[in-house]
């Protein structure tokens, strides 16, 4: 892995020993990092954390993997941080992967229902050609108007997740394809 300070300058400026980041660049997909974490994130390191992905960003990366493969734990401050960095590359036409998530890890990711808001992917190929390829483009359901299926009342989701009927407070999910389950 080559010097930090190379690739973002002023990267290696701050340090915080609860999380070492290392960056790496792919050369076969433009403006493309490798983000390698390894420690946790929490409330008390996510500004720090936000801080040098900010500076990421702002030296031009607008692709950026984050190799999860030695992140031990994620709190939900953290998981806000990856939220963060998602809003900051998509209007720059960017994206992220994340990239071998430990199963503990994932689980915070799933009970939060963040899972589906972001590319996950296992192999490092699999990431790269994800950013080669582009994100796909489908058309969206969404807003979709649905009855509930348990006391059917109308309603209304501007996206897939999980919601609480208004009206008999059940627990529903709707996939990307606008399905709505019991959940």
């Amino acid at each position: 892995m080559s010097n930090n300070n190379n690739l973002v300058p002023g990267f290696n400026d701050e340090k915080d020993d609860s999380l070492k980041i290392n960056l790496e660049k792919i050369s076969e997909v433009e403006n493309c990092l490798t983000i390698y974490l390894n420690g946790y994130i929490d409330t008390y390191n996510s500004s720090f954390f936000q801080k040098r992905i900010s500076k990421v960003v702002e030296a031009g990366y607008k692709n950026l993997i984050f190799n999860c493969a030695s992140l031990n734990y994620v709190s939900s401050t953290g998981i806000g941080s990856f939220t963060a960095f998602l809003k900051m590359v998509k209007p720059k036409g960017g994206d992220i992967v994340l990239l071998e998530i430990q199963p503990k890890v994932y689980e915070v990711f799933q009970l939060l229902g963040f899972s589906q808001f972001f590319n996950i992917k296992d192999s490092m190929s699999d990431a790269v050609n994800f950013f080669k390829q582009g994100a796909p483009v489908t058309e969206s359901v969404f807003p979709k108007v649905f009855s509930c299926p348990v006391c059917s009342k109308r309603l209304k989701a501007s996206r897939s997740g999980r919601f609480r009927c208004s009206e008999c407070k059940s627990i529903l999910a709707i996939d990307q394809q606008g399905q709505v389950f019991l959940g």
